[in-house]
Order: structure tokens, then C-alpha cells, then sequence
């Protein structure tokens, strides 16, 4: 036997089955981050405010490509089609944790198929009124829509958005009744709120465009406490409807077998962008995100609460996609 083939049995499998990193480096070329929404939302805008950092750290070109359709199952479809190289990544939205409730054939398996990387931050959703509405407060609200059931409307962005489940809830809660007008992603909702067109805007400091505290007035926040972004705002519990906590969220995610090694560098590129002073103050100011910067495992346990909380309010209330 020669020298050459000992040296190969000698080796461990697995040292066979795949090259080292040291052999194929990563990234090998340039990475592409699915937004799986329209330009000018708020998964857009992080992606684009990570994008530069992502690059310069990485050495390569970080493209983001908009993949819009179906509360971001499209977008979410390419990239558990893609490879598992570490070339392809995606930053979903809260509708990742509702969609496998909400839509029959998603055409992949979210905990199967995809893996996640890095929770990046949190936002509560913020209920709004019109200027030119006479009310000032949640209570008030509720107050007329009991007067006048099935007058007063509420504005998303979309069937099953985390918006119209969380309603849902308060409506069962408050034991009133107010009418859904979904709309087809951020952009759509926020200019319909800005022209008067809706009773109550329902979405993210982000998703409502810049408005709150100009055109919008703010009735109330939907986490369990009172967000440190928005520490004058009562929350729905302390404006008299109990139980209710639901958070806006932001997560990167990748493909499911990405080696460890990759996953676990580019969430380091994720922690040193979400760590440059012009990202954060971007995120926290205009945007409204608590940052998070979980751990992967960490962000893993949070998905698995969200998918049973919400696909459960999915089943209960019979909701179905647009």
C-alpha cells in the first residue's frame, strides 16, 4: 500500500466527505439578501441600512433583492430553493411566524427548510387616529365603536398580518366590534392613513410612515409593557383591554444546512453593523426597533412561540389570506 492511500484511509470521513473552509473560503462570491417585500417597507429599509456594513466586513458585494408576494412566503420560497452555501440569506418580517397558519401551500417547511440566524429587533404596533378624529384616547374608541358597531374602521397591512390578529384579540377582549381594511403591504396602508381615509391605522412606527405625532395621532402601543422607544404611549392592557402582547419583530434567517461555521460568521457581520452608532440611531429613531442582536438559538425559541401564539389565533378566528 502506498503512502498516499494510507494517508487517505487514515483520514476521517468527514475530513472526505467536504472541503475545509481554509480550502473554499467564504464567502466565495457575492451574497444575496432577499427582502421578501416592496421597496420602501420596513424589511426593505433595514436590509438596506445593514447592506454597506454587511459588504465592507464580508469583502464581497451584499445584493438585496425584493421578492414581494403572499406576507413574504415569495420571497421566503427563494431562499429555501437556494443553495445551501451561505450565499443567500433573508430578512423576514413577523408574517414568517404566521404564514405556515395562514397559507395551505407555503411550498416549503419553515422549520425544516429554513434556519434561523439572528433576531434583529422588536417593535410594538402602534393604534392611531387621524388628526381630524375626535378621539384621545383608546377608551374612547372602544366607547364608539360599542355606540356603533361595525362603523369605525381599522387599517393593515393585510389578512393575517400581526395588525389584524391582534384586533382580533382585543375585540374579543373589549367586546367590540370595528371593521378590517386590509391592504397590500406598508406603503398602500400608510398613504391611505395620511389622507384620512381609515378610523384606526394599526402598524409599526415604521410602517406608518413617519406620521405618528404629525398627521396621527397615537392611541396606544401592543406590548405587554410600555416599549422604551414610546414610554408616554399607554399600553392596550393600561387602556383597559387585558392580555394583549404582541411585537412587531425583524429577523435574518438562512437556508437550513449552511455549515455552522458560515452561519455563525455572517451573524458576526450582522453584530457589527447592527453595532455602528448611524444604524442604530436609524433604527431606534425614525424606525421605532428595539434592537435585539440575538443569538441564533435564541431567535430559534422566540420563532417557535410566535408560529403556536399566532397559528392558534389563525385556527380560532377562522382567518384566511387575502
Amino acid at each position: 500500500m502506498n503512502a498516499n492511500r494510507r494517508l487517505l484511509l487514515a483520514l476521517p470521513a468527514a475530513a472526505l466527505a467536504r472541503p475545509s473552509l481554509a480550502q473554499a473560503p467564504w464567502p466565495s462570491g457575492p451574497i444575496r439578501l432577499i427582502a421578501p417585500f416592496p421597496p420602501g417597507g420596513s424589511v426593505d429599509t433595514v436590509c438596506r441600512l445593514l447592506q454597506p456594513h454587511l459588504s465592507a466586513d464580508l469583502g464581497v458585494p451584499v445584493v438585496i433583492e425584493n421578492r414581494p408576494g403572499a406576507s413574504g412566503a415569495i420571497g421566503t420560497a427563494a431562499l429555501a430553493r437556494a443553495p445551501a452555501d451561505g450565499l443567500t440569506w433573508a430578512m423576514v418580517f413577523d408574517t414568517h411566524a404566521v404564514n405556515p397558519a395562514l397559507i395551505a401551500n407555503l411550498g416549503f417547511d419553515t422549520r425544516r427548510d429554513l434556519t434561523t440566524v439572528m433576531l434583529v429587533g422588536t417593535s410594538p404596533m402602534l393604534i392611531t387616529t387621524h388628526n381630524s378624529r375626535p378621539w384621545r384616547t383608546l377608551q374612547d374608541v372602544v366607547g364608539a365603536a360599542k355606540a356603533r358597531p361595525d362603523t369605525l374602521t381599522y387599517g393593515s397591512i393585510g389578512n393575517g398580518s400581526l395588525a389584524h390578529l391582534t384586533m382580533s384579540l382585543m375585540q374579543k377582549a373589549g367586546g367590540f366590534q370595528v371593521v378590517h381594511v386590509p391592504y397590500r403591504g406598508g406603503g398602500p396602508m400608510s398613504a391611505a392613513a395620511a389622507a384620512g381615509e381609515l378610523d384606526l391605522p394599526m402598524a409599526t412606527n415604521a410602517g406608518l410612515g413617519g406620521q405618528v405625532g404629525q398627521t396621527l395621532r397615537p392611541l396606544a402601543q401592543t406590548g405587554a409593557r410600555r416599549s422604551s422607544l414610546f414610554l408616554d404611549l399607554p399600553t392596550v392592557s393600561e387602556s383597559g383591554i387585558p392580555g394583549i402582547d404582541a411585537l412587531a419583530w425583524w429577523g435574518a434567517i438562512g437556508r437550513a444546512g449552511v455549515p455552522e461555521p458560515v452561519l455563525r460568521r455572517f451573524h458576526a457581520s450582522l453584530e457589527k453593523a447592527l453595532a455602528v452608532p448611524e444604524v442604530r440611531a436609524r433604527l431606534t429613531g425614525p424606525l421605532g426597533i428595539e434592537i435585539v442582536g440575538s443569538t441564533p438559538e435564541a431567535f430559534g425559541g422566540f420563532l417557535d412561540i410566535q408560529m403556536e401564539t399566532w397559528g392558534r389565533v389563525v385556527s380560532e378566528n377562522n382567518i384566511r389570506p387575502d
